[in-house]
């Protein structure tokens, strides 16, 4: 009897869901800062008015991840249907809670006084400081993050189990960008909704509605430029697993 590791399905499993799990989590991480497009890429300010609210294009830093997340979660979902997907999205959320439960223990933990201020030349007066206010996310910041992505989670693989059974099993990049679509639409509003409106930064509803539909354009621009790369994994994930194993696995997920 081989070992179950032995099976190519399993192990691409593993490193779908590895890589699922550790883009989910750095952008929990990164996505607390709010960044200017036109000033990182050195170019000049469109001065956009959006809402009321006028400059730089703003997006959370965790936009550089999620687009790796949807590719993730639709070849999931493409082979281990809507039960691979919701597995791994409850494992994941999971994690992130144990991460934020691991770094809330990290910054209560008494700093050595040399090391509080080991970067005073470097601008960081007090590391301690620094380090809680980078990885010391409010509450509200976590319940919204877990919150607006186990939803965004179930509803793409919902929609995509949809779309595939009506427009058929060819339409990859129909079925692929309607979830996202649908799903991303829920998620960038949510988090920042509950993270930023109802939590302590108050924001006001012009910034709220800005911020999130820059992101959820920014979003859907992603999924549609990655159709391509979507169809590049399908074909090496296919090559790996054999037509036939391929095939029976695409059957088994629509189930």
């Amino acid at each position: 009897m081989k070992n179950v590791l032995s099976q190519k399905a399993t192990r691409l499993f593993i490193i779908l869901g590895g890589f699922f799990v550790t883009n989910a989590l750095v952008a929990e991480f990164v996505g607390v800062k709010i960044f200017a497009l036109e000033d990182t890429l050195g170019w000049e300010a469109m001065n956009w008015n959006l809402f009321g609210e006028s400059g730089s294009l703003m997006f959370t830093a965790g936009v550089l991840l999620w687009p790796v997340v949807f590719i993730m979660t639709d070849i999931i979902n493409e082979y281990y249907g809507r039960r691979g997907v919701k597995f791994l999205s409850y494992l994941t959320a999971g994690l992130i809670s144990y991460a934020f439960l691991m770094v809330f223990l990290s910054i209560h933990l008494a700093p050595a006084d040399w090391w509080v201020g080991i970067g005073s030349e470097k601008g960081v007066p007090d590391m301690q400081e620094a380090f809680a206010n980078v990885f010391g996310q409010s509450n509200w910041i976590i319940v919204g993050s877990l919150v607006a992505f186990l939803v965004g989670q179930i509803i793409d693989a919902m929609v995509f189990h949809k779309v595939r059974v009506v427009a058929g099993e060819n339409k990859i990049w129909l079925r692929a960008t309607i979830s996202t679509m649908v799903s991303q639409l829920v998620d960038s509003f949510v988090v920042l909704y509950i993270a930023f409106v109802i939590g302590p930064q108050q924001w006001p509803m012009s910034r709220f509605l800005a911020v999130g539909t820059v992101n959820y354009g920014y979003k859907v621009l992603m999924a549609i430029l990655l159709i391509p790369m979507l169809y590049v994994a399908h074909h090496f994930i296919d090559r790996y697993l054999g037509k036939a194993e391929a095939d029976r696995m695409r059957g088994l997920a629509v189930e």
